[in-house]
């Protein structure tokens, strides 16, 4: 699937607008950094990492640590309140985004015990990269500043389900169902359980997908992001990197 589209060339004229250099040097300037307003420290802010200077490697730890504190039941529930509202109202500068499924049971900001601006967030049945979610992953880490990106797929997937046994939907539930077939394609001669197979090897599908976009992997190149994938379990909460 082509990471090429429309928003790609919106977001280069005004990176340009705002006095940032080309993208092709893939490097954020202060022209960008400047458009993002900086949220004043305040005693609020309960994250044990200053979120400004994270590196992707510190990122991804700060969502697994958020997960882990989530399975155990020791949730710290950071940057819910009234205070924080205030300080990130006029900008954000999410550490992370996440490309996740539109299912009910895997809420972002729950299940890594994360709060108010600190997660760019995409949900999408399938969790799958189309145009206007890698429009917005790219956004969110170029502009906004989100040092990884991971996938979040989950156990028992009703849309790759629903892929693998070829289902005849109705409206537009079948666009879907074509971005995932390459991931249940691949996986049809791997050993365990079908379904598994298939939602991990979709989420592997999205992450090579975004991989794919010139503006997140100049990102990549520069040290600046990592992209992984991450698949979440229904039963106990915990999500684990893949790929």
């Amino acid at each position: 699937m082509s990471a090429q589209h429309p928003l790609t060339n919106v977001s280069r004229r005004n990176l340009l607008k705002y006095g940032a250099g080309a993208i092709g040097t893939g490097v954020l300037t202060a022209g960008i950094a400047s458009n993002v307003v900086e949220p004043e420290k305040t005693l609020a802010q309960e994250s044990p990492v200053d979120k400004e200077d994270i590196t992707p490697e510190q990122a991804l730890q700060e969502l697994l640590d958020g997960n882990d504190r989530f399975v155990k039941s020791k949730r710290k529930n950071p940057h819910q309140n009234y205070s924080r509202l205030a300080e990130i109202a006029k900008g954000q500068k999410p550490f992370a985004s996440i490309l996740g499924c539109a299912d009910s049971r895997v809420p972002s900001e729950i299940i890594f015990d994360q709060g108010l601006g600190d997660l760019f967030v995409c949900r999408i049945a399938g969790n799958i990269a189309t145009s206007e979610e890698i429009g917005s992953l790219e956004f969110g880490s170029l502009v906004l500043g989100s040092k990884v990106i991971m996938v979040v797929g989950h156990e028992r997937c009703g849309a790759v389900d629903a892929t693998i046994k070829g289902a005849k939907v109705p409206g537009r539930i079948g666009s879907l169902i074509e971005v995932i077939r390459l991931g249940v394609e691949r996986s049809k001669n791997q050993p365990g359980d079908k379904l598994e197979n298939a939602c991990k090897a979709n989420i592997l599908v999205q992450v090579e997908t975004l991989k794919s976009s010139s503006v997140l992997s100049e990102l990549i190149d520069a040290g600046k992001l990592k992209i992984v994938g991450g698949y979440y379990d229904l039963d106990t909460g915990k999500v684990t990197v893949i790929g």
